[in-house]
Formats: C-alpha cells, structure tokens, sequence
C-alpha cells in the first residue's frame, strides 16, 4: 500500500501567516506574567516576524537579479 501526501493550496501567503502568527503570540504574550514562559512567546514572535521580513526579502527582484 502507497502512502498519499494531503496536499492542500493556501489561501495566504508565507509573509501573512507569518505576521498573524507573530500578532497572535504577541497577545498572548501580553497575558502572560514576566516569567521564562512570555519570554520564549516572545522569541517566537520576534522569529515569526524575522521570517516573513526574510521571505519577503527573498521574494524581492532586486535579490535574484544577476549583478
């Protein structure tokens, strides 16, 4: 029996969901006492938004043009 990858399109692209995700931990980082725990959901926030800055980076032509 083959395995069969789900393959689905998404609706947004990388850099927004990216920046939703990073919103959100934002709010929930916000709820959060200071502590360990709202720290790290604010490294992952601040890694979310560095991603859809990178990705959007990488999708510029001026990034693939031959110089």
């Amino acid at each position: 029996m083959t395995l069969h990858r789900h393959r689905f399109k998404q609706n947004q692209s990388l850099e927004e969901r990216l920046a939703a995700e990073a919103k959100q931990l934002r709010e929930q980082a916000a709820l959060l006492p200071p502590g360990a725990l709202r720290e790290e959901v604010l490294r992952k926030a601040r890694q979310a938004e560095t991603g859809s800055r990178m990705s959007e980076w990488w999708r510029s032509p001026d990034v693939r043009a031959p110089k």
